[in-house]
């Protein structure tokens, strides 16, 4: 089954501001992961062509990577996934600067069911999370989509009845994205 699935919002702020979001990815200054209510993502070296690691059970590897422009991740797990997901920033010129995630692969075997059924409504929830905390860390106001009960429940199964509920991002973080990464 071919899936693409795309993200987006759009953002009154200084497009050097949203690159830097994309390379604090997996960083400890990570401001875009929603690692408040998702698990966190995770590679195994700093982030560049190569660096392996995911989120939760999700697995893959940076297979391109433009610093302050987008990411672009293959995958390798779960069985069935083929393809990638990024970040890129769609018009870095003009005002509103498009922040954008898409998700484009083939499934099969066991992930024809399990991507309509489970991944795509967490990957859905996850990514209008994703959004939300960039622009807490753009100090514009988030726009929170709320999860849907199927979310909730799918949530409450995976952490074994010891989900996070799903609140704002908050200010706790640096609201200035530093562009130079440590």
């Amino acid at each position: 089954m071919k899936v693409l699935n795309i993200h987006e919002r759009g953002l009154e702020a200084d497009p050097i501001q949203i690159g830097a979001l994309i390379d604090l990815l997996a960083s400890k200054e990570d401001r875009l992961w929603p690692k408040h209510v998702w698990p966190r993502m995770e590679l195994d070296r700093s982030l560049g062509v190569g660096a392996k690691g995911g989120h939760g059970p999700i697995r893959y590897f940076v297979e391109e990577y433009i610093p302050g422009k987008s990411i672009k991740f293959h995958f390798t797990g779960p069985k069935g996934f083929d393809g990638f997901h990024g970040y890129e920033i769609v018009n870095g010129y003009k005002l509103p600067v498009v922040l954008r995630h898409t998700l484009k692969m083939n499934t099969c075997g066991p992930a024809i069911w399990s991507w309509p059924l489970v991944y795509r409504p967490m990957h859905d929830a996850l990514m209008e999370d994703s959004l939300a905390t960039a622009q807490v860390a753009l100090g514009l106001p988030p726009k929170i989509q709320s999860w849907s009960l199927w979310v909730k429940i799918l949530r409450w199964i995976v952490s074994g009845g010891k989900a996070r509920s799903q609140n704002t991002p908050n200010n706790s973080f640096n609201t200035h994205v530093n562009p130079n990464r440590e």
